[in-house]
């Protein structure tokens, strides 16, 4: 069932990059908001290490554990097991989307 979901997460993913596309071709969308979108639906996520997500937490975000789990509204055990190298867990899905995000724009992105 997992993956059939993903599949068709896939295929509207694929769908609205085709809809975006013939709306910037026909000048309804500018080229920086088609490339948004392209980047979007296109681009994975990193794979981020306990390591990674533990600097992220301190160091750009300089939040507590808690605090950090409620701003990616995850729980504190989710995040702690994320920054645990002996886990086996890392961030997948939105959660690493939101990794991301913090990395490059920083925390602030998500705070408004």
């Amino acid at each position: 069932m997992s993956k059939k979901l993903k599949s068709e997460d896939r295929r509207v993913l694929d769908e609205l990059l085709e809809m975006a596309q013939a709306l910037e071709e026909h000048g309804l969308l500018t080229k920086h908001d088609y490339a948004k979108m392209k980047t979007l639906c296109l681009e994975k996520p990193p794979l981020f290490t306990p390591k990674k997500v533990t600097d992220i937490r301190i160091h750009q975000a300089r939040m507590s554990q808690s605090i950090f789990a409620s701003v990616l509204n995850v729980s504190v055990s989710t995040v702690q097991k994320w920054e645990s190298t002996g886990s086996g867990k890392h961030p997948s899905g939105a959660a690493a989307k939101l990794l991301q995000l913090i990395e490059t724009k920083g925390i602030q992105v998500l705070l408004v």
